[in-house]
């Protein structure tokens, strides 16, 4: 009976052992999915992202164009890492996780076979019990061969067993070993290429020229508004008294110069014939005259 209580406690280690495994690699497995999925998902991102810094370049002006180009090519070029990251996740770390799914099953199978001969081997084991306590001894001697007959077989079980679960969990120390290995030199990979294509990346936005960017946008600015400029936007017949570009003048600057000019044409008649004189002045003035003349 100490030996049936034995291998009791063997198989419940064998079956602590395979439920672990059965429980955290299945959480391992979906989780390195779930994380591989996010990054194909971050790829896709940086891919739409690309596809916009290009189509926004080609509106802008010389510089900054070549620069976010350059930028965008950088970027793209990271996805390309990132993708060979995802193939690798799933070739290396993913799929062989998925397959102890199939391992667990054949080592449950060799469990339960253990347990049907542990099982019979108790059976063959009571029966003798009361056969020693009721029969004669000649049922006594056929149950105490069934009984060696059981044992042996159970030690025989026993002993595959313990090699099945054995070799089990020496596979599984070493496949957890190698593929968390396989996760951490994939992700250093990655973070390595990056980096150095970051930099370059980080050094082309470094090297971009504002101020000459700036000063071709303002010079197209200035550009614009001197065509407009250039050209009158009222009448596109100048007069010839008032160019288009000279203020207008107001009344009384009118009537100033008027003033003036009646002045110096007041001057220069002066100078001139008495007769002609005469024409300016008023009727009064030509009646005045004549009377003059009549009494002198």
């Amino acid at each position: 009976m100490n030996i049936v209580l034995f291998r009791d406690s063997q198989v419940r280690v064998m079956e602590n052992t395979v439920t672990n495994t059965e429980k955290y690699f299945g959480q391992f497995c979906s989780l390195l999915a779930a994380y591989t999925r996010k990054t194909a998902g971050l790829r896709d991102k940086a891919d739409q992202l690309v596809k916009q810094l290009i189509d926004f370049a080609n509106t802008e002006h010389p510089e900054l164009r070549a620069t976010m180009r350059n930028f965008a090519e950088d970027l793209a070029k990271v996805q390309d890492y990132r993708q060979a990251q995802i193939e690798r996740l799933e070739t290396k770390v993913v799929n062989p996780l998925k397959l102890y799914g199939t391992q667990i099953k054949q080592t449950r199978a060799e469990i339960k076979k253990f347990k049907r001969v542990r099982n019979n081997e108790i059976k063959q084991l009571e029966k003798l019990e009361k056969l020693r306590q009721k029969s004669p001894s000649d049922r006594q001697m056929i149950a105490e061969t069934s009984m060696q007959r059981a044992s042996v077989d159970a030690s025989r079980t026993t002993h595959q067993l313990e090699e099945t679960v054995d070799a089990f969990q020496k596979q599984k120390l070493k496949d957890l070993q190698k593929i968390f290995s396989d996760f951490i030199t994939i992700e250093m990979v990655f973070h390595a290429k990056a980096v150095e294509v970051y930099s370059s990346a980080f050094q082309a936005l470094d090297n971009y020229d504002l101020e000459r960017d700036l000063e071709d946008f303002r010079a197209k600015m200035r550009g614009v508004h001197g065509r407009y400029d250039a050209r009158p936007l009222t009448d596109t017949t100048p007069s010839a008294a008032v160019p288009w570009f000279l203020p207008v003048q107001s009344d009384q600057s009118t009537m100033q110069s008027q003033r003036r000019d009646e002045e110096a044409n007041e001057d220069d008649s002066a100078k001139e014939d008495p007769v002609e004189d005469l024409k300016g002045q008023s009727r009064d003035s030509i009646d005045r005259m004549r009377i003059f003349q009549v009494e002198k």
